[in-house]
């Protein structure tokens, strides 16, 4: 060829390789831009085959294009090793080449019939893509000096290739996110959100599967959070140990090139997961699906930070929105009722747990099970009084131990700085967040206002109660109507045979001097507190104050016959009460006859007090007496003339009476002991505690001061019976005294 035929075909491929290489860059995806390649070279060279390898890892893609170059035929991936390294190197022609190269590239050619054959790198400086191989079946005579041409090219192909592909990321990043945009928002529950992620994961990046990983503080681990796309081979569940290195675990970390890839999720510079992909279809994962699952990552981030403070704001309206509906609820509880079984039942509700409450002594007074056996329940109690009892003024709440397969916080329910009562949940120290506590102590605020309630309700009983008993109990009935109508305010039937009986509270003057007033106080407050337990003790036992003496009438069927027993269960019932409290109080019970209508009542007041008299004076030892058992006494109750039977004991016990003032003499217990004896004086001696010799002493000076023996059996009966109307009357005037 001569040269001005070879000036003018160098540059006609010159133009052509430039009008091809400015066109290149404007096609938007890299398929476009190779089948425009393969069109302009197939037009400009008429050449009989174009093979484009492209590199993917390791291997090798060639696609073969022939006859109108419309379509290519791929083959299956070739490993680089079986490749001739200087194709990828630089322009190479078949001349340069040994004709029993074991490349199997060379060997695709000659499978096709090809004779001459040149190849292009497609490369730049950063990025190598593979090669461009043109072959002719016949034997065409190719032009040296066009391999700086032909490699100029390449570079400019790669750099169409690099353009393409960016546009390409770029494009499915934007459909991408428009379809996130579309079916991903804040209201999409997580499983969902997570189902839409690993889709757009799994085909964004061509993978045969996809998940999410999200990391769970609780055993530092990540897990595989469902749904998940496609098949995954990868474990559920990766235990970190003590390695925090996140790519000791996925060492396709970001890392193409292989048949898996991670990319970490990271929220406020917090690794809270990975997004995982494995087994491309094609090849092996390129750079550009890193960049798509970065892209989708950061996506994630955001919108899992957005979604969590979201959901949290939400969840945190819905349950403020909860508990004023159950604040409603429990208002009206308090209003409809008088107890606390429906405000009990509500609370159990609104926790879905077990709940009980106690009064301040420690007594269950209303309780929802919710799955707690009966023994369970006294189990409780009885850890409650051992453990909480006292602290009446305890901050916080106190988690109960000693129980078996229960988990049960006791919170005080305070009205005015006292503990008023006690409210136990059956809940575990990691349930209760800050809405927990918020319901708690909603709740405990509505059952101080039962208590509340309760008390204003009792306070306002108790004083229609004294009024009643001041009536009830009078000398004179003024008002029987009134009477009965008061009765029927307390739903007590007033026609019932009822006994009554005096309880009398008693300091244990051991202690030193007595301070009468703190004295007083102390009593109102304690029968203050015994009011309220002999209250949800018994409801038909009817209680007040009348004249400072504190009253009991109880249904005489209550005694089933057997009126000892039945008192003295109060008795002892009172006296472990008060016990309780802590305070030296001995209990006396004073117990009149049977009142069967309104105006017995006096006469078994009045015995009850009489009963109680004699029993403080006469029988230290005893703590309940009975008037119907005092004998002579009974009889002596019934004397009308009062003033008669003071002088009675005026003259047979008045000179005794008056020579014991403001001495250390007591002529009277001598007397009262020497006729118990039956005037025996060794036994009169020794209950005295002094010798024979001093009593005899004693009954001389007593003759003296009676002026009559006390020999006589007439003068002994009347002396006891001057004690006994003395025991039932108290001392005669002061005006007999002074005489």
């Amino acid at each position: 060829m001569d040269e001005n035929k070879r000036q003018k075909l160098m540059k006609k491929i010159e133009n052509h390789l430039r009008t091809t290489a400015r066109k290149l860059v404007k096609f938007n995806t890299e398929g476009e831009a190779l089948q425009y390649l393969v069109n302009s070279f197939g037009e400009e060279l008429e050449c009989d085959l174009i093979a484009i390898v492209l590199k993917e890892g390791d291997h090798v893609v060639p696609t073969l294009y022939q006859g109108d170059f419309q379509r290519g035929i791929p083959h299956p991936p070739i490993a680089m090793a079986n490749c001739l390294p200087r194709l990828f190197e630089g322009s190479t022609t078949f001349q340069e080449v040994e004709e029993d190269s074991p490349c199997l590239l060379i060997e695709l050619l000659r499978k096709n019939g090809i004779k001459t054959w040149f190849s292009v790198p497609i490369k730049d400086q950063e990025s190598e893509y593979g090669i461009c191989m043109i072959g002719f079946r016949r034997y065409v005579s190719l032009l040296a000096e066009a391999r700086q041409l032909f490699d100029d090219f390449g570079e400019d192909v790669a750099l169409a290739v690099t353009v393409a592909r960016q546009k390409e990321t770029q494009r499915r990043k934007m459909v991408g996110l428009q379809w996130l945009a579309q079916h991903v928002s804040l209201d999409t529950p997580l499983e969902q959100f997570v189902e839409k992620i690993v889709e757009r994961a799994g085909k964004g990046t061509n993978a045969g599967g996809a998940c999410m990983y999200l990391y769970r503080e609780e055993d530092n681990s990540f897990v595989v959070h469902p749904p998940l796309y496609g098949k995954v081979a990868s474990p559920k569940q990766v235990m970190m140990k003590n390695n925090y290195r996140v790519s000791d675990y996925f060492p396709f970390l970001e890392r193409p090139g292989g048949d898996e890839l991670t990319v970490p999720l990271v929220v406020n510079f917090k690794t809270i997961g990975v997004l995982h992909v494995e087994r491309k279809n094609e090849g092996t994962f390129t750079k550009e699906d890193v960049e798509i699952l970065d892209m989708l990552a950061n996506y994630v981030a955001v919108m899992l930070e957005n979604v969590r403070l979201y959901q949290q704001e939400r969840d945190h309206t819905n349950r403020l929105r909860f508990l004023l509906q159950y604040q409603q609820k429990l208002m009206k509880e308090t209003i409809r009722h008088e107890d606390f079984h429906g405000i009990t039942k509500t609370v159990s509700h609104m926790f879905d747990k077990a709940v009980i409450v106690f009064d301040r002594f420690m007594r269950p007074i209303a309780h929802e099970r919710s799955g707690l056996s009966g023994q369970q329940l006294r189990q409780i109690a009885k850890q409650v009084f051992n453990q909480v009892l006292g602290k009446s003024r305890m901050g916080g709440h106190i988690q109960l131990e000693g129980l078996s397969d229960l988990s049960i916080v006791v919170w005080p329910i305070h009205n005015g700085g006292d503990a008023v009562g006690y409210l136990a949940i059956e809940a575990s120290p990691n349930e209760m967040d800050d809405f927990f506590l918020l319901g708690v102590e909603l709740a405990r605020n509505i059952f101080s206002i039962q208590f509340m309630k309760q008390k204003l309700v009792f306070e306002t009983k108790e004083q229609l109660k004294d009024s009643f008993l001041h009536k009830l109990l009078a000398a004179e009935i003024e008002d029987e109507e009134s009477i009965i109508q008061y009765a029927n305010v307390f739903q007590w039937n007033i026609f019932e045979e009822h006994r009554l009986a005096v309880l009398h509270l008693q300091m244990d003057e051991s202690n030193g001097t007595i301070d009468l007033v703190k004295q007083n106080a102390e009593k109102t407050v304690l029968w203050n507190r015994l009011k309220v337990r002999i209250a949800a003790e018994d409801s038909s036992l009817l209680y007040g104050a009348v004249e400072d003496q504190y009253i009991l009438i109880a249904p005489a069927a209550r005694e089933r016959k057997k009126p000892e027993k039945y008192w003295s269960e109060w008795h002892q019932r009172i006296s472990r009460w008060i016990n309780e409290e802590k305070t030296s109080y001995r209990v006396f019970l004073g117990i009149g006859g049977k009142a069967s209508s309104i105006g017995d009542y006096y006469v078994s007041y009045r015995q009850a007090m009489q009963a109680l008299q004699v029993m403080i004076r006469n029988f230290p030892g005893k703590s309940v007496a009975f008037f119907d058992e005092l004998g002579a006494y009974t009889v002596l109750h019934h004397l009308k003339e009062l003033e008669a039977a003071k002088l009675f004991v005026d003259k047979y016990l008045g000179p005794l009476l008056r020579h014991s003032v403001g001495r250390n003499a007591d002529w009277l217990q001598t007397v009262r002991v020497f006729l118990d004896c039956n005037g025996h004086l060794t036994e009169t001696a020794e209950r005295l505690y002094i010798h024979r010799s001093t009593l005899q002493y004693r009954l001389e000076k007593i003759e003296e001061m009676l002026g009559f023996s006390l020999q006589g059996a007439e003068q002994r009966f009347n002396l006891m019976m001057a004690l006994k109307l003395y025991d039932l009357y108290g001392l005669p005037s002061a005006k007999m005294l002074k005489k």
